[in-house]
């Protein structure tokens, strides 16, 4: 079974714990990857753009200038794509941006970014963890000891700890995700992944 490190809130080493490799073990697959990242970053747009067709906008009853003896080319309407103010050909129109995605090929992707961090020692399991208070300055101290590198942190905890997310919103570096929220975006944005050892259970019963 694959092995990570593990560590506690002062960023001591406390060992190693074994680890399913159907999740932590995966071979990187970029085309399942790129799937699963391309649709999570269409299904944020909001797809609200629009121009006006002809038909909708404003204008048009009249010629804008008579047929002939101005030297211009003919015009029956200021409506027209190639007038100044007409409408536009082909323009963009309210839609869904949305790709529909299995939820295999989501877990599968999510499988291969972990994988990978792990292989580069870009991720840990952190023991003991413990937010008694809502402060943020406590909070980035450990970050920082977790994290030294002052990268993008993200951090996979078993549930939603009221006082943790407190803690940590005011961090520009640092992410906090729910064992069932992660996505792959989440860990392939991040420098350096750290999970909690509570949530290594879900996690993989999640995955796996």
């Amino acid at each position: 079974m694959a092995s990570v490190k593990v560590v506690d809130m002062s960023g001591a080493d406390q060992g190693v714990r074994e680890v399913a490799d159907k999740v932590f073990a995966a071979p990187f697959n970029e085309t399942v990857v790129h799937e699963a990242v391309l649709a999570l970053r269409n299904a944020a747009r909001q797809g609200t753009h629009k121009t006006k067709t002809r038909k909708e906008v404003s204008g048009g009853g009249a010629k804008p200038f008579r047929q002939k003896g101005t030297g211009r080319s003919r015009q029956g309407s200021s409506r027209e794509p190639q007038m100044r103010g007409g409408g536009t050909v082909f323009g963009p129109i309210p839609r869904s941006y949305r790709q529909a995605v299995s939820v295999r090929v989501k877990r599968q992707a999510i499988c291969c970014a972990l994988s990978d961090r792990l292989r580069e020692d870009r991720l840990s399991v952190l023991a003991g963890l413990l937010v008694e208070q809502p402060k943020t300055k406590p909070f980035a101290a450990m970050m920082a000891r977790l994290s030294p590198e002052g990268r993008k942190t993200l951090l996979v905890t078993a549930d939603m700890d009221q006082r943790l997310l407190l803690s940590a919103r005011n961090i520009p570096h640092v992410t906090v995700r729910t064992a069932s929220d992660l996505n792959v975006l989440d860990v392939m944005l991040a420098n350096r992944v750290i999970v909690q050892e509570e949530a290594l259970q879900p996690l993989e019963e999640r995955l796996s």
